[in-house]
């Protein structure tokens, strides 16, 4: 396979080898003994032997080039160890230089790429990118603060950044035809760019976002089947393992792509929101990717604004109990949506929507009950509570009685006067019925405690008065 490669390199011409010293013993390299000492440190002698693989492109006619582009690609995919920076030094950094030359060939337009020159490119990157992370470095994201942590950085960034560089401008390149490299850049090929995402190095991951974008806009037939990649992800993380490095520039992809989706909304893109997007709400390192996460979310209900009541009724199901953080997160999520849905979607969702609102608005965590105490500043929304005041007062009433008798929080206190005040102004006959029933449900209740207590109560005074019998030890708990 070498010698294959590296035989298409051109030769010195008989003229420049008439210039060299008539020595028999001294070969065309004999011209330039560093270059062949640095080639030789890398390849076999016997394999470079008679051979310049560190020609310039600019030494050799325009019909060379490709060939010289293959051999200098092969020259490349060989891998060292960067974990010990004084081993290998000469041979790392004959690659690297050769890395910037490829580079720079990509970018200043070359000729159409051959299909050798594709099947080349696509094998280097393969052997230089694609590799298993260490079971001790990979996925480490478990909660929401391990995003402050210091990212771990691939000792062997300097040259994976040439190897990401010069294969994102090979496949922006114009010189590369999408129907004969899709046999190259295929769905193995893809399969394994995804995987990179679980990659430690924040820069990779940067890396990777932006050529799997590009690969995803310039191989049409592709998209299916990278959109099935992401979505196998989300689906391992939430369901399976809820770790993983690359959530959040996959959502940045797809944030992008999303924009592009054709109206009306194919069955597929729905299921991939409804299967995908939505249980990203339930991990609790929910925070590291919210932001991206929800700008999908959004970009999809803008687009078909009855998707708003689909996520609405996700977002339920998965409501955190103990975690504050998120519910904060999905409140300010919750407000977006009401803004986007019309008022027959509202409708459709508000009692189960403001009975979970309620309790967020009883919540002793001051964060949570001033969030959703905030939505009454959307005037949107409490045009909409208006129209529907009949069914959503007496849900949110109750709470904000509560608040005002038993809250600890003053700050909490003042909004709740705030809002029964602008309730009452907007319905005082029903805001007066509603906290009528409210008072007579405590009595109720009260008197059920009472009659409770009473029970247990002569249920204790019957117990003492028992004599006891034989060996039982009777033990009485009093208030």
């Amino acid at each position: 396979m070498w010698k294959q490669f590296l035989g298409k390199l051109p030769r010195k011409s008989p003229k420049s080898d008439q210039d060299l010293p008539r020595n028999p013993n001294l070969g065309p390299n004999a011209a330039n003994p560093a270059a062949k000492r640095a080639s030789a440190a890398v390849f076999p002698a016997s394999v470079i032997a008679g051979i310049e693989p560190l020609l310039a492109f600019k030494d050799i006619p325009n019909s060379e080039r490709m060939n010289l582009f293959i051999s200098k690609l092969s020259l490349c995919s060989v891998v060292f160890d960067f974990t010990d920076p004084a081993k290998n030094i000469q041979e790392k950094e004959l690659k690297r230089a050769t890395l910037l030359e490829l580079l720079e060939f990509v970018s200043e337009n070359p000729p159409k790429f051959s299909e050798p020159a594709i099947l080349a490119s696509c094998k280097m990157c393969s052997i230089n990118l694609f590799r298993v992370f260490p079971p001790n470095c990979r996925s480490r994201i478990t909660t929401e603060n391990d995003n402050e942590d210091e990212p771990i950085f691939d000792p062997a960034w300097p040259h994976l950044q040439l190897v990401y560089d010069f294969f994102l401008r090979f496949v922006t390149s114009t010189s590369l035809e999408a129907k004969v490299a899709k046999k190259y850049v295929n769905h193995a090929f893809i399969s394994r760019i995804v995987d990179l995402f679980e990659s430690d190095d924040p820069r990779e991951r940067d890396s990777l976002k932006a050529i799997l974008h590009r690969v995803y806009g310039k191989f049409m037939i592709h998209r299916p089947f990278i959109r099935k990649c992401v979505s196998n992800v989300f689906h391992r993380f939430v369901f399976e393992t809820e770790k993983h490095n690359g959530i959040a520039e996959l959502l940045e992809i797809f944030g992008s792509v999303i924009t592009g989706f054709a109206l009306p909304l194919k069955e597929e893109h729905k299921i991939f929101f409804s299967r995908a997007l939505i249980p990203l709400h339930k991990p609790k390192s929910l925070g590291v990717y919210f932001q991206q996460l929800s700008f999908c979310v959004t970009q999809f209900i803008e687009k078909e604004p009855k998707l708003g009541v689909v996520l609405i009724k996700g977002l339920l199901k998965c409501w955190p109990i103990t975690n504050s953080q998120k519910e904060v997160m999905l409140l300010g999520e919750v407000e977006e949506v009401l803004e986007s849905i019309n008022m027959t979607d509202f409708q459709k969702v508000m009692v189960p929507l403001f009975y979970r609102i309620r309790h967020c608005m009883n919540s002793f965590n001051f964060q949570v009950a001033e969030r959703a105490l905030f939505l009454w500043n959307n005037d949107q929304i409490v045009n909409r509570i208006a129209h529907n005041r009949e069914a959503i007062l007496p849900i949110v009433i109750p709470a904000l009685e509560l608040n005002a008798q038993n809250h600890w929080n003053h700050s909490i206190l003042n909004l709740t006067f705030n809002v029964k005040k602008m309730l009452a102004e907007m319905d005082e006959p029903l805001v007066s019925a509603c906290i009528s029933n409210y008072r007579e449900e405590q009595e109720r209740q009260d008197s059920k405690i009472e009659k409770r207590s009473e029970i247990w109560e002569r249920l204790e005074n019957a117990a003492r008065l028992q004599p006891l019998v034989g060996n039982t030890t009777a033990v009485l708990v009093t208030h």
